[in-house]
């Protein structure tokens, strides 16, 4: 039977279990998700409902229905990213977090259902990193259903879930980078040379074109990058969505001169490092190509080392010749001081360290002077 409440309603059922439910602002009766053993409990259920009402905080749990597999695609396609962000998106999503929860709808998430998410993707062993990236993307997409909203709350509440610890990546030598340079040989040896000491990137070195580079005033114009795509590679602005300007060193000078008089088509458009059927290097076969992991190893370099450490690598380098913080924003393309603050940081150490030796031949020397 039915009693009249000043909100809400509860029945109850043959079974004995006890009913609860209520009218939504619009007009709809709402059902508890579950009968309850005792009255008191069901009307606890209404106290909180009517609670969330009064302070504004209710949400029509039917919105909450819709799975997350529905709504984080349309999620990743209508947000505002650059490519290449969109399509990481897509594959953390697709490898790390459809899997999972793809089938579970938005209120069913919870805080507990994310904590064993995210074990059973360490368990299954995605690295520290790939699992900080997954999290971050799915508190993102919950956040806007928040917004939307869909539940009331996010339930991506993990501290420090999301944060990643970068190692320290290896700083190769200068005859290291020219002993990679010479073991991979032929159009790519100016190709290392040109990564390690301009600090620019695979999409932006592969995007090079015989006009953006000008040898009398020693500068590389970096005006678009190549983003990897399905269907091929897609230019667009490089990172920072500005054309910069990078100075050459004159050991770079000469060896470019070369590799356009040898390697590169005469025109304008054409690619500075194009392979050797003119087309644009794919990062996905170019290990392959140059048998990146021997050449690695006779160059002396950990197993570890990557292409992008050559980046890493003139960075440093750029950062122990006194570069300033705004000089290296500048040089790297970055729009924040924090990744320009890391090779700053470097240097400092590295100036520490110079300074202690100067301090122990300093004192070597005073003692010799008053033994």
């Amino acid at each position: 039977m039915a009693k009249r409440r000043d909100f809400g309603q509860i029945v109850k059922m043959r079974s004995g279990r006890w009913q609860a439910s209520y009218v939504a602002p619009d007009g709809v009766r709402i059902y508890a998700p579950r009968t309850f053993a005792y009255k008191g409990d069901a009307s606890g259920w209404l106290a909180e409902r009517r609670a969330e009402l009064i302070a504004g905080d209710w949400v029509d749990p039917s919105a909450g229905r819709i799975r997350l597999g529905e709504y984080a695609p349309v999620w990743i396609r209508e947000r505002r990213l650059a490519i290449q962000t969109r399509d990481n998106y897509r594959t953390t999503w697709r490898l790390h977090i459809e899997p999972f929860l793809g089938s579970v709808a938005l209120v069913d998430i919870t805080p507990a259902r994310v904590r064993t998410w995210r074990s059973r993707l360490l368990a299954n062993g995605r690295s520290e990193g790939t699992a900080a990236k997954a999290y971050r993307l799915l508190r993102g997409i919950l956040n806007t259903a928040v917004e939307d909203e869909r539940i009331k709350s996010n339930p991506c509440r993990i501290k420090g879930a999301g944060d990643e610890t970068h190692s320290s990546r290896y700083v190769a030598s200068v005859p290291q980078v020219f002993a990679l340079a010479e073991v991979i040989g032929g159009r790519y040896r100016v190709f290392i040379l040109t990564a390690a000491f301009t600090g620019l990137r695979w999409a932006e070195l592969v995007a090079l074109r015989r006009q953006d580079v000008d040898l009398e005033d020693r500068v590389l114009y970096v005006r678009r990058a190549f983003v990897e795509r399905t269907g091929g590679p897609v230019a667009k602005l490089p990172k920072g969505g500005k054309v910069r300007v990078v100075t050459l060193p004159g050991v770079l000078v000469g060896e470019l001169r070369q590799h356009l008089a040898g390697y590169v088509a005469p025109g304008p458009e054409s690619l500075v490092f194009a392979g050797a059927k003119g087309c644009i290097p794919r990062r996905s076969s170019w290990r392959t190509t140059v048998k990146w992991a021997a050449s690695r190893d006779a160059a002396g370099l950990p197993q570890d080392f990557h292409f992008h450490d050559l980046r890493h690598t003139g960075n440093h380098l750029m950062a122990q010749s006194g570069a300033s913080t705004r000089e290296l924003m500048d040089r790297m393309g970055h729009s924040t001081m924090r990744a320009a603050l890391i090779y700053q940081h470097a240097t400092h150490e590295r100036a520490r360290e110079l300074a202690d030796k100067l301090d122990a031949l300093v004192s070597e020397r005073r003692n010799q002077d008053e033994s």
